[in-house]
Parts: structure tokens; sequence; C-alpha cells
């Protein structure tokens, strides 16, 4: 039995294919160590052609599987998954790489800490990647506190066991965010999670010719996807603060980006459509405790999309766009900080008070602002006082 079977699915994946196999081969874990399950997903670029000259000269053992193309990458990963006898799993993606030595450490994190989920450090080429998980190596890192759940994409160790015994599978009817619900399921059913920050791992791969598979499907996809995670999550975890801090990560990384200054741009009856896609999200969980967990700008958005309020939502985005930046100001009996966006205290719009309250470190421009609670005790007493002396003072005048 080997440690690691690599699955690798491929689409149209020449030339990156050569650099992402070679990275397995020259794995320090030792190719005796090592299998590759590839699956050429319907390709006419010479990627299965490649795959088969690969199995035959490379040392690390590799099965070639050629099926007609799937539409995605969940069929490709399920198949390979089969096939797979290792006792961990890593889906690595055609176009991407292995950083050296990265198997070696993933195997012996996830054998010390006992850890059913390892997560590599990334590093991009010509593109972004998520970087807050990776502060620290860590033995366990626990889901709800950690920055773990801004991570979800395939490209980790799992053990296989976990997977054989949950069952567990990319969702194919799902056109993108598949690896969102694999991961985030993995997460909470699996027995730990451990992450590797002092070496990279992996390499995530800009392509010169766009033919990103999560470029594929329309909006309507990535709402399917979103309230799938939601779901999800509901189901297994129980309402309270753990959900709610769950849910964070599909209403910010998720929801939130369809609902950004570009929607000014789209036509009026899109911007609806979007809207009512996003409704029965809002209704089942927006909760004021998820929402006093980000930050007041993407807070009122999607508040004006819980409360189908576009033209409200319309000048919000404007004013973010225009980089303009809202005022720092107390307001109400206690005198808690609130960030002045537009429509603040506009009783037309209905808009709470609260949805401008900060309640999470944020920002006024290059300023950062802390919540009240967060305020040295001193400082929170003075500016309590400021606000009753200017209370007074209008009082007085009156």
């Amino acid at each position: 039995m080997p440690d690691v079977t690599v699955v690798v699915g491929a689409y149209e994946a020449m030339p990156y294919l050569v650099r992402c196999l070679e990275s397995v081969e020259t794995q320090t874990l030792g190719f005796d160590r090592i299998e590759i399950v590839a699956v050429d997903d319907g390709s006419s670029d010479g990627t299965g052609e490649y795959l088969e000259k690969f199995a035959a000269l490379s040392q690390v053992p590799t099965r070639v599987i050629r099926q007609a193309n799937s539409g995605g990458p969940s069929g490709p990963r399920n198949v390979g998954l089969e096939s797979a006898r290792g006792r961990y799993v890593f889906f690595l993606d055609a176009d991407d790489y292995l950083g050296d030595e990265a198997l070696e450490r993933m195997v012996a994190m996830a054998d010390r800490a006992g850890t059913d989920v390892v997560l590599g450090k990334m590093e991009g080429v010509d593109r972004g990647v998520a970087r807050s998980m990776f502060g620290r190596t860590q033995e366990r890192a626990d889901v709800y506190t950690s920055r773990v759940i801004f991570t979800l994409s395939a490209q980790k160790l799992f053990r296989r066991e976990l997977l054989v015994r949950l069952g567990l599978r990319f969702d194919e009817k799902l056109t993108t965010g598949e690896d969102a619900l694999f991961t985030m399921e993995a997460y909470l059913r699996g027995n730990g999670v451990s992450v590797v920050a002092d070496h990279v791992c992996y390499y995530l791969v800009r392509r010169d010719d766009g033919k990103h598979a999560t470029r594929r499907g329309d909006y309507t996809a990535r709402f399917a996807a979103v309230h799938a995670l939601m779901d999800l999550i509901a189901r297994l975890v129980p309402p309270g603060a753990e959900r709610d801090q769950l849910m964070v990560r599909p209403f910010t990384i998720g929801l939130l980006q369809q609902f950004r200054a570009g929607l000014l741009k789209e036509p009026e009856n899109e911007q609806r459509h979007k809207m009512e896609l996003a409704a029965p999200m809002m209704t089942a969980y927006w909760t004021k405790g998820m929402a006093d967990r980000i930050k007041v700008g993407e807070r009122l958005i999607l508040t004006c999309v819980a409360m189908g309020a576009l033209d409200p939502l319309k000048n919000i985005l404007e004013f973010v766009r225009a980089r303009s930046v809202p005022e720092a100001v107390h307001h109400g009996r206690a005198g808690r900080l609130h960030l002045a966006y537009p429509h603040f205290r506009d009783r037309r719009t209905g808009i709470p008070d609260e949805a401008y309250e900060v309640t999470v470190p944020d920002w006024s421009g290059s300023r950062r602002v802390l919540p009240s609670s967060k305020l040295p005790q001193p400082a929170a007493r003075r500016a309590v006082r400021k606000v009753r002396r200017h209370l007074r003072s209008l009082r007085t005048r009156g």
C-alpha cells in the first residue's frame, strides 16, 4: 500500500501537465511510497497521450484512465478516488505543481498528529492565493477559531479511510464550488485539521489561456454552490455561535462576491434576479450573530440584500466604488462606534442603526477603528462621557 495516491484530473492540460507530473516524480517521499491515478477527461490537445507516455516511463506507479468529457472537475476526481489505494489521497490539479518535500512533510504531519486533513502552504504563480491560514504550523487547528475555513479548495492531503468511511465524493451536479463542500465536510466530520506553514507545498498556476475550471458557469451556478455550502453547514452544525462563525465563509467568500461594485454595471433585471436568488439564503441563515462577525461595509451590503433593498444597495456600492471614507461617529445611549455609510440614521430605508455599528476591527479610510468592547476601558468611558456632554449641550440650546 503506498502512502499517498496523487489524483490528477486533467482536461486540455498541456503543456502545464509536464511540470505537474515532474513535481510528483521528484518528491522526497520516494517513488515507492507514491502512486498516481491520472484521469484524462476527454482532452483533445494530447493530454491523454502524454499521460500514457509518462506512465510507461516513470518510476512512480501510474494508472491512466481516459473517459469522455464530464463537464467539470468533480467527475475525474471521483473516478481517481475510486481507484486510489494509498493511506492518503492528494488532489493535484493538472496545471499546478507540488513543492519539493511537500508530500513527505504533509504525511509526516498527518501521521504525527493523527489528523484527517492537512493543509500545505500555497504559493501563487502569477496569481494571488489565500495566506491568512498559513501564519504558523499547527498540528491541530480549530476549525471554528482558525482561518482554515477560508481555504476550501481540494488541494489538500486527506486520509483515505475518512473518505471511504463517509462515502465522501465531489458533487457532480455542481459546476463550481464542489470542492468547498467536499473539504468542509472533511473538516467537520474528520479527526482534526493540521497546517504545514513553514514550507511551500503547493504552487497554484495562472493559466495563460484562461481555461481555469473555476471560471466555468454563470452566476446562477455560483449561487447554487453557495447555497449548497450553507445547507451543509446547517446540516452538520446546530444553530449558535459555531454555526454563525462557519457561515461567515459562504456569506463573505461567496454570496458577497455577487454584490460588489460590478453589480452597478449589470442590467437591472440581472440585479433583481441576483436578489431573488439570494433571498432564500438570507431568510434561512442570516442572523445577528453572523452579521456581527463581519465588517460594517460588508454587513451593510448583505443587510440590503436581506431586505430586498436594491436602491439603497446601489447607493452603498457607489459610495464604495468612489473610495469614499465613512465617518466614525459615536451614537446611541452607550455611545457605541458606528461608521456613517450612506443612509445612516435614514429611517426611510428601514436599515437599522445596528447595521452600521463597529463590531469587529474595521477601517475608516486609513484609520483603524475598534468596536467599543475592544477599547481600553478609560477610552471607552471617555467616549461615553463625550457623547453625554454633547447631548446635554444640545438640550441646553433647545
